[in-house]
This record gives C-alpha cells, structure tokens and sequence, in this order.
C-alpha cells in the first residue's frame, strides 16, 4: 500500500489538523500607499493619464477593497498623483466606504443615469479632456464599451502593462501570506490521502477537504477542489460524472485555498494500492520533468524555456512531442497570487524574463487518455539567486508525501 494513504477515519483525519493561521498579517497600509505610487510611476512612463479598475482583485490590490463585481459599475480612477476616486452607485456609498482600506473621494451615480460618463466628467474637471485612459484588463466588455461610448476623445488601452506589472512581483509580505496557504493546503493534502477508502466518492472526499482547509483556518474553506479516480484522473480539469474509489486507481486531488486573499493550489497523484509498471513509469517522468522545469527557472531565462525543459525531459521518455498525448496537454505553469492563475505564464510562447518575485507553479502534467493521468504540482517563487519552493515536491510514488 502506498504509504501515507488510508488507514484513518475522516474524523481521526481531521483531528490531526490545527489552527494553522497564527501570525499571518494581512497587507499593510504603507504597502498599498506603495503599490499605487508605483502604478503612478508606471503610468507616468507609459504616458497614462488615467487607470480605471474595476471592482476584482486589482482593485483590492491597489485599494485594499474587496468588492464584487456585478452588473452595475464599481471601481476605481487612478490618477498620476492623488489617492484614487472610487465610482460607485449612490445607493452602495455607505457600504463602500466601510470596505476601504484606502480612502478616497467617491463619484456616485442613480440608477436611471449612466455612470459610464463619470469618469470622462472627473477627467474634464482636472483639464485632460483628450489622452489616453488605462483599462484594468479584467474589466467586463459592457463597462469598457459603456465608457468608450461616452469618451470618444479618450483613447482606451490595456491597464496589463500597469497592473500585471506591479502584481507578479510579489513582496515579502505577499510571498509569506502564499507560504502560509500552501502549508494549509499541503497538510490538508496529507490529512485527506490518509483516509480515502475503497468505494469513497469524490463528493465525500471534497467534503472532508473543505472542513479541513476550515480546521487550519481558511475561513472559507476550499477555493476549488478537483478530485479524480482511476480513468478520470486522465482529464486535467474532470469529468462530467466521476466515478468512486477503486484498488489500483490512481488517485489526482488538486485544491486550495485563501489567506487575505492569496491563493494556494497543489496537486497530489498517488495510488491507492500498490503501483504498478506502468503508473510507476509515468508517475517518475512527471517527477523528472517537474525537476527539470525548476532547474531551467533562472534570473533572466525566458518563462518559455522553462516550459520547453519539462517538454524536452518528456520527450526524452517518451512522451509527446508537443502538446500531443500521451504526453502534456497544457502549459508548464502559471503565476499566482490574488488570481489562481495570474502572469506571466510558463509556456513556451511566453518571452517575459524571469525576475525576482515573480510566483509560479510547476505541473508539467502527463495525460494518458481513458487510462490515468499524473499531475504533481508544487508552487516556487525567484528568488535573487533562483527559484524557491513554496513545498518540498512528493518524494516517490511509493511514499508520496515522505
């Protein structure tokens, strides 16, 4: 039996589990006063006149205000200089103004007005009447438009070159609030292999991994949960119907969680049972290709050939070549932060460097169709010398978590 799965009861699984959350400290103010004065900076080299960011992670990035978005607008202007100006349906003031973290004035609109001309009405009031206005890339089509609409003389450009700028170089603060989650979801990782069971069902086993990320302390629980036996472990996102618990299947448990706000994510394989040839094979590949895609990840390297590492390293078993499968249907890797998956990206089109900050995964997954699948996914962040680990990687596939 591979060691570390099985042998507990949910309820001797979850007591294993503590309070995890103890002296994680949420961003400061003078951290949020120096990610806007850098987007100004940014702004000020790209000729930016303005940032609009709408209600999503960028805007609790820079803000610190933590706002759904919907279908009416909700965001903030950013200016060269200044606090930023928050734009808000007159109705919601109040309630904003308690989810500040930082202060500003607030234009507000009824609901039988058009809020979309507020920003060209501000802009005016400070003399730009013409320029070029910064829109945060996750901002919808509707508000964007809405504010092309009414702001012909603006020209409208892609906010990434600000906001992807400043958010995948993460501080100390935000590198140690990502660690903190990561241990979280790795000792829930090893909490939950240690009670699966013949016959379990993924809707069980995501049960008990939503309480579990709860008993270390995500007060929300999981952020997502992929669970995956046997055949459906083949499929990197899941499955429509997916099936129970069998001896010799290979087990794939993808899951997370947030703390203030940053996100963890981890991949597991192993076998319930015992390996056999053939997932032992596979499973070491995944392994090797894992090491090689860290190993490429140097200062100044090209996030591409990172992914082009791991490939080569497949390739080299037997694997693709490409994307074709058996073999990695998908990218390397991802950044992260706020947002599960963030820039840049580790695929061999990416040409952005590798700097100090920047925050990855490494899961160079191998899809085998209808018979099984095997991803080991662990975070590392550059450090001034080169990659870290957020997690030490499985070990083997006998002794998965060591």
């Amino acid at each position: 039996m591979t060691k570390g799965v099985g042998g507990k009861t949910a309820k001797e699984a979850l007591a294993s589990l503590d309070d995890m959350t103890a002296g994680a400290v949420p961003i400061s103010q003078d951290e949020y006063a120096m990610r806007i004065k850098k987007a100004q900076s940014l702004m000020a080299t790209q000729g930016t006149d303005a940032l609009y960011l709408h209600a999503g992670t960028s805007l609790y990035y820079f803000t610190g205000t933590r706002w759904p978005g919907s279908e009416r607008m909700v965001g903030a202007l950013l200016l060269p200089t200044g606090a930023p100006i928050y734009i808000a349906p007159a109705f919601e003031e109040g309630t904003l103004q308690q989810y500040m973290a930082v202060k500003g004035d607030v234009l507000t609109w009824d609901e039988h007005e058009n809020p979309y001309g507020l920003i060209r009405q501000h802009l005016s009031s400070r003399g730009v009447t013409k320029g070029q206005l910064g829109i945060d890339e996750a901002t919808p089509f509707f508000v964007s438009d809405g504010i092309a609409q009414v702001s012909p003389d603006l020209k409208l450009t892609n906010g990434a070159s600000i906001t992807a700028a400043c958010r995948m170089i993460k501080s100390s603060s935000e590198l140690a609030l990502m660690q903190r989650a990561k241990d979280m979801t790795l000792a829930v990782h090893k909490a939950t292999a240690s009670m699966l069971h013949q016959g379990i069902t993924t809707d069980d086993v995501g049960a008990f991994i939503d309480a579990a990320h709860r008993k270390t302390g995500a007060a929300k629980g999981s952020y997502f949960k992929i669970i995956l036996f046997g055949p459906d472990s083949s499929f990197p996102h899941g499955v429509k119907d997916p099936k129970p618990l069998e001896r010799g299947d290979m087990v794939l448990i993808d899951t997370g969680c947030q703390l203030h706000g940053y996100i963890s994510d981890i991949t597991r394989s192993y076998v319930f049972g015992e390996p056999n040839d053939k997932q032992r094979q596979v499973w070491n590949a995944e392994k090797a290709a894992q090491v090689k895609a860290f190993e490429a990840a140097q200062i100044g390297v090209r996030c591409g050939d990172v992914d082009l590492a791991a490939r080569k390293e497949l390739s080299a078993r037997g694997f693709g070549p490409g994307y074709e499968t058996p073999g990695l249907p998908h990218r390397t890797g991802h950044g992260i932060g706020l947002d599960i998956h963030e820039w840049p990206y580790l695929n061999w089109g990416d040409d952005t460097p590798l700097a100090p900050g920047m925050c990855f995964s490494n899961e160079p997954m191998i899809c085998l169709y209808g018979e099984f699948g095997v991803r080991l996914e662990d975070h590392f962040y550059m450090g001034s010398d080169g990659p870290v680990w957020f997690t030490e990687p499985s070990k083997s596939v006998d002794d998965p978590f060591g």
